[in-house]
């Protein structure tokens, strides 16, 4: 069979040639004769440079739209693993310590700020007064940092931490604030940020895909936007985020079909990407076939390492009790980051994992019952993402990878009235923290109003914190580029700032 197979496309290529014309021959040889003298030319005035990232216009590019590159700068981090609290969780009953709560709780926030109009929140109709955070608050780690009681497994981690207390987005609605935090714009339509990644570094490995994307497993849905929040859009669709299915296979059609033996899978490939070399002779300037030919590659190379990747049984029962495999509160989520561990082990470039499904009690997004919602949420998560900072630490992968802890928006200071209090959106203010490579530990930057309703202080917008990531991984968000439509698009937009005050 593999020799039918080769032998079509032997002739598929001599059908080729045969279809060109004299005139279509001499203006293509012509083109090509013209390149030649350009580059020649280009090379002695020293205008030629070394491949970077983001440079759409390499040949490397099409030919393995994957394959590493090099970054524009030295990087600290190679790799990125974002655990995205999805839902929106509240800053100041986190990360974000605010003794003032105890003081103005129960009285009006106009008191507090007389210019407050009711604007913030989405439900309009149950605005309460001040709530002081239900959670109590504790010094950790040689930095003293205050965490609250939800996390006794991370606080132990805060030294390796930067704090970013002033972050805010454009959005108090879900979607849209979900779409502005992942691709830096409040619409749908736009490349995601792991996607510019893999786009302008490639990744480490063959056999897997560059950029991953977990999901809740406990029937609380995707986030809000679904699978947009990790689409490439514009960008090669070999860029966009790979979803492992929460329930059954991970990876759908990663088992061959009864009967098909890798042999004569190898041979329907090899047929395909002759035709497909054929047309790129003719099209030399279109990636996109290129990259359906790598994503077809990718699938039958992933039917070996895929399942390697995935399999916790090679896992040691000390590991398994470090992320909490034995715990039922925690398992499931225990199981993901376990995974992303064993994903960035093998090349894979960007990992993001979301805590919680669709919105209110199903993720952080704690309209009813904060205390409630987010012992629930924080109980899930804390063990996890502890073991999984301290497992990259032992095996020497923290240095080398990007760890993000942060969702859509933050929280008010206020009751959001009900039966058990919750707090509603907020939009003008949010905590993030990043750990591992290229990230100072211990640190804070940025602060809020004393009652964390505002950024107040070096207010971080998402553009920066995007730009700030990109650094992180050597990439000059400003060079980081893809022509659309007649315009060059990047992820920070035409914003963007990097925050060096957390940058090791």
């Amino acid at each position: 069979m593999a020799e039918d197979f080769n032998r079509a496309g032997m002739e598929n290529q001599v059908r080729q040639v045969k279809w060109l014309s004299r005139r279509r021959w001499l203006r293509q040889a012509g083109g090509g004769f013209a390149s030649v003298a350009l580059a020649a030319l280009m090379a002695e005035e020293g205008l030629l440079r070394p491949a970077t990232a983001g440079d759409a216009r390499l040949p490397d590019r099409m030919l393995n739209p994957m394959a590493p590159r090099p970054a524009h700068y030295p990087a600290r981090a190679k790799r990125v693993i974002w655990i995205f609290i999805n839902g929106g969780p509240s800053h100041v009953d986190t990360w974000d310590y605010k003794p003032a709560l105890e003081k103005w709780n129960g009285k009006s926030l106009k008191q507090f700020d007389p210019h407050f109009k009711n604007t913030t929140g989405f439900f309009k109709n149950q605005v309460g007064n001040i709530m002081a955070s239900p959670f109590k608050f504790s010094p950790r780690g040689e930095c003293g940092k205050m965490v609250s009681e939800l996390f006794p497994h991370l606080g132990e981690h805060v030294d390796k931490m930067a704090f970013l207390h002033s972050g805010y987005t454009e959005s108090n609605n879900h979607s849209p604030a979900l779409f502005m935090m992942n691709t830096g714009f409040a619409r749908m339509g736009f490349p995601c940020v792991g996607s510019w990644v893999t786009y302008g570094l490639g990744s480490e490995s063959r056999d897997l895909p560059g950029f991953v994307v977990m999901s809740d497993p406990k029937g609380r849905g995707l986030p809000k936007g679904h699978a947009a929040n990790w689409g490439a859009a514009f960008l090669p669709g070999v860029y966009q985020g790979t979803h492992l299915k929460p329930k059954g296979p991970p990876i759908e059609n990663l088992t061959p079909p009864a009967g098909m033996g890798s042999a004569a899978q190898r041979a329907q490939l090899d047929y395909l990407r002759a035709l497909h070399r054929g047309y790129e002779q003719l099209h030399p300037a279109e990636a996109e076939l290129a990259a359906r030919t790598e994503s077809f590659e990718l699938a039958y190379r992933m039917q070996s390492s895929a399942p390697d990747a995935i399999n916790l049984a090679a896992e040691t029962q000390a590991t398994h009790r470090l992320y909490g495999m034995d715990n039922p509160q925690c398992a499931h989520f225990a199981k993901q980051c376990l995974i992303a561990r064993r994903m960035v082990e093998r090349g894979v470039r960007f990992v993001q994992i979301y805590s919680g499904g669709m919105e209110n009690q199903r993720s952080w997004d704690g309209h009813q019952d904060i205390e409630g919602n987010h012992r629930q949420f924080a109980g899930e998560t804390d063990q996890p993402v502890a073991a999984l900072l301290t497992d990259l630490e032992q095996r020497g992968l923290l240095d080398e990878t990007l760890v993000i802890w942060g969702g859509e928006f933050g929280r008010l200071p206020i009751a959001q009235t009900g039966k058990k209090p919750g707090r509603d959106h907020n939009p003008h203010c949010f905590t993030f923290w990043l750990a591992g490579g290229g990230v100072k530990g211990g640190v804070s930057y940025g602060e809020s109003d004393d009652l964390g309703y505002k950024a107040a202080v070096d207010r971080i917008h998402v553009n920066d914190l995007h730009a700030t990531i990109l650094r992180v991984l050597g990439i000059d968000h400003e060079r980081l580029t893809y022509r659309y439509n007649g315009r060059d698009f990047r992820l920070t937009d035409v914003g963007g700032r990097v925050i060096r005050e957390v940058l090791a």
